[in-house]
């Protein structure tokens, strides 16, 4: 929004923009403001914007901050013991899961907004479509 000249965006434009609710818009971005990703200004004109610039914010510190300890998968509950797998199986993915998310949370960890943003503006260049400098980043209000 920086780039388009606003300083700020309200939960009502960004929830447009996602095809969703503002009431869940703002629960949302209670975790990034916590953790100062996201600074919130309150009253008539105000909404939200990045508490960082956006190449000092990585996918990572997104991540962690929106899931809290929340697991990447979640590993079926206790079972029946009653062969190798079965007896088994809840370690065996637990392992697995803490595995997964480890590399998840590297990939995401090299990985700012900004260059986020560059990848999706060659995405955007490489299928040929409207020049971003035309577009705006969030869609306009309705």
């Amino acid at each position: 929004m920086e780039e388009q000249g606003s300083p700020v965006l309200s939960s009502t434009r960004l929830a447009r923009s996602l095809d969703t609710n503002p009431s869940l818009v703002r629960k949302l971005m209670v975790p990034l403001v916590q953790d100062s990703l996201v600074t919130s200004i309150k009253g008539r004109s105000g909404g939200v914007r990045l508490g960082r610039p956006a190449d000092k914010i990585t996918l990572e510190e997104i991540y962690r901050s929106s899931i809290g300890d929340k697991p990447l998968w979640a590993p079926r509950p206790e079972g029946p013991r009653e062969c190798l797998v079965t007896n088994h199986s809840a370690e065996y993915f637990l392992k697995l899961t803490d595995e997964t998310e480890a590399a998840v949370l590297h990939a995401l960890a090299g990985r700012t907004l900004a260059d986020s943003l560059d990848e999706l503006r060659a995405i955007d260049r490489a299928e040929g479509g409207t020049p971003v400098s035309e577009r705006p980043l969030v869609a306009p209000g309705r």
